[in-house]
């Protein structure tokens, strides 16, 4: 039940005396520092008001009357706050005299209650539309909403009708000075809120997108990968343990193919087709956008890996948890003298950049073989060698140009 105190005074407007010597008397809620006027309808001499009290003082029969009137309209409208602290709903000072004068309210949510009736609704998306992961990821921005409100407004909840910029720019402030985000988290927290706000804009819940002009700072995050040195390196390098040579395997056959870990982890013999010229492609759908793709099977140390694991199982390479694989890179890494921190994913970006990009493959195909839903994505993740490419074939053009 809300705890906040309703204040309720009546007050004469004296610059508006009439010529009789009568003022209009008003009513005004002060609720949660917000405040609401309304004329009573009531007319009094200010001589026999009397403020603290609250009611006219001298003793007579018109004046009696009205301070039974007053008394009604206090009575009333503590029943309509009370009403209300019973619903255990969001409200205001607006929706305590809509209630008071009997007036249907208009279903006015919460954000938080917004967020969690929009959470149902996504989550009986999980295996239709979305993956569990993703019912996961809007939670939990749900929860940090949660903690900026309660921190930042000392709120349980705040109406979805008060959200303005100011809402967005000191929350994403407060994801980065008490939550400690970087600044890429940041940006896809952001991206979740938004969506749940436009959403409510869209069921007419809210006139226009309060969030829509605010942009983010954007970032380019600094890709790891390994280097035509590392990568012949790791090729070449044969190590005592036999898990870590399965690594090793799985790992450079990513960089030649550019398969996400889960991609790889649930790759499978049906899911190699070889077409009439007798090419080998892996076709396969990326777990993280759904898009379908195919990578060709053509470079010669992917090939070689696939055959000397063909027999073993229905899937292709050895299968090990993302965990336990990440750190028997670090292992390997080690042993090589490769400071830099290798995950899985740098064999995807390994493949992007040394096997691909290096070699002058164009953008567009780099994007298709990646898997991505948008070319935009590869140049961002990747802008930073593209300059050293656009170099390259200045430099060989300048030769032919002599």
């Amino acid at each position: 039940m809300n705890i906040n105190k309703l204040n309720i005074r009546f007050v004469i407007a004296k610059n508006r005396t009439r010529k009789d010597g009568l003022s209009p008397l008003f009513c005004r809620l002060t609720y949660e520092e917000k405040r609401k006027q309304f004329a009573t309808g009531q007319f009094v001499n200010f001589n026999y008001w009397n403020s603290e009290k609250q009611k006219l003082i001298s003793p007579n029969i018109e004046h009696n009357q009205i301070n039974t009137q007053l008394s009604l309209i206090r009575q009333k409208i503590n029943q309509a706050f009370l009403y209300l602290q019973v619903q255990e709903k969001n409200f205001d000072v607006d929706d305590i005299f809509r209630q008071f004068k009997g007036e249907t309210l208009f279903k006015e949510y919460g954000l938080l209650e917004y967020y969690e009736m929009y959470l149902d609704k996504l989550k009986k998306l999980i295996s239709i539309e979305i993956k569990k992961q993703t019912w996961g990821k809007f939670s939990y921005i749900k929860n940090d909403v949660e903690d900026f409100i309660k921190s930042h407004y000392k709120k349980s909840d705040i109406k979805l009708k008060d959200l303005d910029f100011n809402f967005i720019v000191e929350f994403e402030y407060h994801l980065k000075t008490v939550n400690h985000h970087k600044q890429i988290t940041i940006n896809k927290s952001l991206q979740r809120l938004k969506k749940v706000v436009k959403q409510s804009v869209i069921q007419g819940y809210l006139d226009k997108h309060p969030f829509e002009e605010h942009k983010p700072k954007k970032v380019y995050p600094k890709i790891v990968f390994l280097t035509q040195e590392e990568l012949d390196k790791l090729e070449h390098y044969t190590f005592q343990s036999e898990i870590l040579n399965k690594v090793k395997d799985c790992y450079l056959f990513c960089c030649y193919t550019g398969l996400a870990y889960k991609e790889m982890f649930e790759l499978k013999k049906q899911d190699l087709i070889t077409k009439t010229d007798g090419t080998i492609w892996i076709y396969k759908k990326r777990e993280k956008t759904e898009r379908n793709f195919s990578v060709p099977l053509i470079l010669p140390k992917a090939l070689e890996i696939t055959e000397k694991y063909a027999s073993e199982s229905d899937y292709i390479l050895p299968r090990l948890s993302n965990q336990y694989f990440n750190k028997l890179l670090k292992e390997i890494a080690h042993t090589l003298g490769i400071s830099k921190n290798l995950t899985h994913h740098t064999a995807r970006k390994t493949f992007a950049s040394t096997v691909l990009l290096s070699n002058s493959i164009p953008i567009e195909v780099i994007s298709k073989l990646l898997g991505h839903s948008k070319i935009t994505t590869t140049q961002e993740y990747y802008a930073d060698l593209m300059p050293e490419k656009l170099s390259e074939q200045l430099t060989r053009l300048k030769s032919k140009l002599k």
